[in-house]
């Protein structure tokens, strides 16, 4: 990697980090570029390498766009133009060409192969560059089974077939272990910004829960979710779902076997609240759960019974975290982490997923809501290094303040896995003087440390805590 390019995307994390601000359009812009660039020389060469794939060809139109193919643009094409065909092929050397086949040249990155002319003429002109080429696996992205890698359409697909050399359909493969790969993976550009990009979740959360958004008896759990909204929104934020803000309290249902526990309506004093955000920024996108709680009169921090229930939790993120090796399958970690969990005595669930250039990205998928047995395919895949991952699940707890009534603590915090560890940001918890976070109604505290060194299997891990707090 081109050592002056890392410092520059370090020196902008650690100025965004102690800014919490969000970069201007034209900055943004260079940042995005920046990290394209890096991926194509540094990481696509070795993922093409590593799948036996020669040629990788992307065909899109506008309209209807690969999935694959806006992580694939410079930062000033939003989408496909008419049609828009990308060639990356493989050489002798290991390095990867990078060729467009369009009406409109794409510039930056890309060379153009071809331009101007009309649909017939660009169609013929891909043709003469494979044969050109003469790959011998061409990768195209169709999949039955990953979403993401079944960007091209059937008609495109036909097209294809027409316009290649004689004898080379037996070449075309499914690239769908390229496109994984390309999807999950993070390089070092993009791990130095990501803290930054979940830190702003993070800070809304921060303001939504106190006093400056919430009225005990007043404000409602929507108000506090189009808070949110309007709050990313007025950022120039996008996110990827509508905010989701529920609340539990003494006396509302919640059952031990239910998948989960949560209302609407005004929120009162005593309550505990949680929420679910997504935002996209420079093309990485987070996924973050917290939960809060609205301090009774009097009150300093919440019952014990809750704050017990998070250091439940707590373990939990351990046990889940500690199960993360190279190799190890998606459903072999839920296997060991439930494993665990039942030995402890948890009420939990696990359905953990990798973050990227999407919120549910590709990856090796760790249990779903509604499935807590191995998950087919997905459920197959491998963990891999340099990937990022939401820790997601929860646990469920009874509470003796409440009668003895069950309370779910819903977590959803961002980890990276280096090969070796899990990391993640810094956290806070339910108790001593960071329970005051998210305490709504008491002054913020400080966020506490969120690397706990355990052993487990002999190996040292460094387990992510919850980053929750009420």
């Amino acid at each position: 990697m081109n050592k002056p390019f890392l410092l520059s995307l370090l020196s902008l994390f650690i100025l965004q980090f102690s800014t919490a601000q969000v970069l201007p359009e034209r900055e943004q812009s260079r940042v995005v570029d920046e990290i394209l660039n890096e991926r194509f020389n540094v990481l696509l060469p070795q993922l093409m390498e590593r799948t036996g794939i020669d040629m990788w060809v992307i065909i899109s139109r506008e309209y209807n766009e690969d999935p694959v193919l806006k992580t694939m643009l410079p930062s000033t094409w939003l989408s496909a133009r008419r049609t828009t065909m990308l060639v990356f092929h493989r050489k002798a050397d290991g390095t990867v060409e990078r060729l467009a086949v369009n009406r409109y040249p794409l510039g930056g990155p890309y060379e153009s192969a071809w331009a101007g002319g009309d649909l017939e003429a660009q169609w013929k002109a891909l043709g003469q560059l494979i044969a050109d080429k003469n790959p011998r696996r061409i990768g195209i992205n169709v999949s039955r089974h990953w979403p993401v890698a079944d960007g091209l359409t059937h008609a495109l697909h036909t097209r294809l077939l027409e316009v290649l050399p004689a004898g080379f359909e037996s070449r075309l493969v499914p690239a769908e272990s390229l496109v994984v790969r390309w999807l999950e993976t993070r390089t070092a550009g993009e791990l130095a910004i990501y803290p930054h990009i979940v830190s702003l979740a993070r800070a809304v959360i921060a303001e939504a829960f106190s006093e400056r958004v919430i009225t005990p008896g007043v404000t409602t759990t929507q108000d506090v979710a189009w808070y949110i909204r309007e709050r990313f929104e007025s950022q120039g934020l996008p996110i990827w779902f509508f905010p989701d803000v529920n609340l539990q309290r003494a006396g509302l249902n919640c059952e031990r076997d239910g998948p989960f526990c949560g209302e609407s309506g005004v929120i009162q004093r005593g309550d505990v609240l949680h929420t679910d955000v997504g935002i996209c920024y420079l093309k990485l996108c987070t996924d973050t759960q917290e939960m809060g709680y609205v301090l009774r009169l009097g009150e300093t921090q919440a019952p014990e019974g809750l704050r017990a229930a998070m250091r439940t939790g707590n373990r939990w993120q351990d046990l889940l975290t500690a199960e993360y090796r190279t190799g190890r399958t998606g459903n072999e970690v839920l296997a060991r982490t439930r494993a665990a969990a039942d030995k402890a005595g948890m009420v939990s669930s696990v359905y953990t997923h990798a973050l990227g250039n999407f919120g549910h990205a590709p990856g090796p998928t760790i249990g779903m809501w509604d499935n807590q047995g191995p998950t087919p395919v997905q459920g197959d895949w491998p963990i891999y290094p340099s990937t990022v991952y939401a820790i997601e699940g929860n646990i469920k707890q009874q509470v003796p303040e409440w009668g003895g009534q069950w309370v779910q603590m819903k977590l959803e915090q961002s980890a990276l896995f280096d090969g070796e560890r899990i990391d993640g940001a810094e956290c806070a918890r339910f108790e001593g003087e960071n329970a005051a976070r998210h305490a709504v109604g008491a002054a913020e505290g400080q966020s506490c440390d969120a690397h706990a060194n355990r052993e487990h299997g002999g190996e040292a891990t460094r387990a992510l805590r919850v980053e929750v707090v009420v």
